[in-house]
């Protein structure tokens, strides 16, 4: 992982990780306007216009220059093409933070998610100085799971019937992992 405080991006070998941009919205909308992508995301909307995109898409440098968020395109390192998003909020009050991520339906099982996030733990332990980064997932979504699992993130709880995503209740699994166990 290689981390430019300059240009507030992150490289790893096939990624480049930066911060999205309003020309970005176009392929944001097609990539979230997708059920599969909406019924294992907790806040994504949908159907997801362009307005939506516009909009998350806005604070994003506000919030990086803050220290509130780190919002970042999951993009490859050689033609730019967007693959999905991933994000590390921070809790400074408990040295801690929350991992996000979705990749395009189309882009699923080709690793993407698994290698921005090794990256980000990375940027969050040696960059930020994390203690803890900790992620969650619907047990309907254990791909997800599988990811946590591979940067060794462990299993840490199940919060039962923990949210309702279209009149269903969903088990929220939660996995953390702290700075001194990263490899």
């Amino acid at each position: 992982m290689i981390y430019s405080k300059t240009a507030k991006t992150i490289e790893t070998d096939r990624l480049l990780l930066r911060l999205f941009t309003e020309s970005d919205a176009p392929e944001v909308t097609t990539l979230c306007n997708n059920y599969n992508l909406y019924k294992n995301t907790l806040y994504l909307p949908y159907p997801y216009s362009i307005e939506d995109a516009l909009s998350w898409i806005k604070n994003h440098l506000d919030n990086f220059n803050s220290d509130k968020h780190y919002e970042f395109a999951i993009t490859d390192k050689v033609s730019g093409k967007l693959y999905g998003a991933i994000a590390l909020s921070n809790h400074p009050k408990f040295n801690n933070g929350e991992l996000a991520y979705w990749v395009g339906e189309e882009y699923w099982g080709n690793g993407y998610a698994t290698e921005a996030s090794k990256a980000m733990l990375e940027f969050a332990f040696i960059e930020k100085h994390y203690h803890k980064v900790f992620a969650r997932f619907f047990h309907t979504n254990p791909a997800s799971g599988r990811v946590m699992e591979k940067i060794g993130m462990k299993k840490e709880g199940i919060l039962r019937d923990h949210v309702m995503k279209e009149n269903e209740y969903l088990d929220l699994v939660y996995y953390g992992i702290l700075g001194h166990e990263t490899t």
